[in-house]
């Protein structure tokens, strides 16, 4: 399927160089500092669902083209909305976003420049962060009279603490990559020239790794902060009840032994 404001490729990555099991997205409106309109939305849905069913893919990339990985929702099309398509709009992006936030497969933030507003929202969105030392980050919402509607007022204190999130949606202003990385919004800063090569060895490393136990681990971190340890206990134990009763465990099991690298195929 071909897409108007994406584009998508596949890569094998350095650790399985003979396998294309990343899936790369790019956010392609430069133009527009890949704004967040309403038929990139639409795309970057079906996409997902495109990937979600394409099971040699086992970890997302999402990155944005030009200066930007996206400066947010694109205001120029929001102020011609009616109340009704405003109401449309935000939960268009909450669905999208909460589907890449309970992805099936690891997504990882690869952030080469402006990430504001909706577009650290849909960061946030993602299992991993790895900024560029040029990106510019922010929730700029309340200078224009908004608020991060697309998820971020919730998830950002989850991440950096409620201390922080509030001084960053409040002020609407905006830090640089080293301060992101050093309050816990990014896990890794980079320059501009390394970020392609340390995003790709991370989800390399990642796609390595046994995909039922990944997903499983997944999405229990992802409900880690809200759920009591009586509740995440019972989730553990069908996770590993799970694991225990795929090939891949026994595959992993086996490599150790006979010390090699193992060979996951996600049954």
């Amino acid at each position: 399927m071909s897409y108007k404001t994406l584009t998508y490729r596949k890569e094998a990555s350095f650790l399985a160089p003979e396998e294309e099991n990343i899936g790369i997205i790019t956010l392609n409106r430069p133009d527009a500092l890949n704004a967040l309109n309403a038929e990139l939305q639409t795309e970057l849905e079906n996409l997902l669902e495109e990937i979600r069913k394409d099971e040699k893919i086992r970890v997302v990339v999402i990155t944005g083209s030009g200066r930007a990985f996206s400066v947010g929702a694109d205001l120029r099309e929001a102020q011609k909305l009616d109340e009704a398509g405003v109401r449309n709009f935000v939960q268009t992006g909450q669905r999208v976003f909460d589907k890449i936030e309970n992805f099936d497969k690891p997504v990882i933030a690869a952030l080469n420049g402006f990430t504001l507003g909706g577009g650290l929202e849909l960061a946030l969105a993602c299992d991993i962060r790895i900024a560029s030392e040029e990106a510019r980050i922010g929730q700029p919402e309340v200078a224009v009279g908004l608020v991060p509607a697309w998820g971020g007022t919730l998830r950002l204190p989850k991440v950096v603490g409620r201390g922080k999130a509030a001084e960053l949606i409040l002020t609407g202003g905006q830090i640089d990559a080293k301060e992101a990385e050093r309050i816990g919004l990014v896990n890794k800063t980079v320059s501009a020239d390394e970020l392609n090569s340390t995003v790709m060895w991370t989800a390399g490393t990642v796609a390595t790794k046994a995909p039922i136990a990944v997903r499983a681990a997944k999405k229990i971190v992802a409900k880690a902060m809200e759920t009591q340890m009586e509740q995440g206990n019972k989730m553990l134990e069908e996770a590993t009840m799970l694991c225990f009763r795929s090939e891949d465990l026994q595959e992993g099991v086996k490599a150790i032994f006979e010390k090699r690298a193992a060979q996951f195929k996600g049954k």
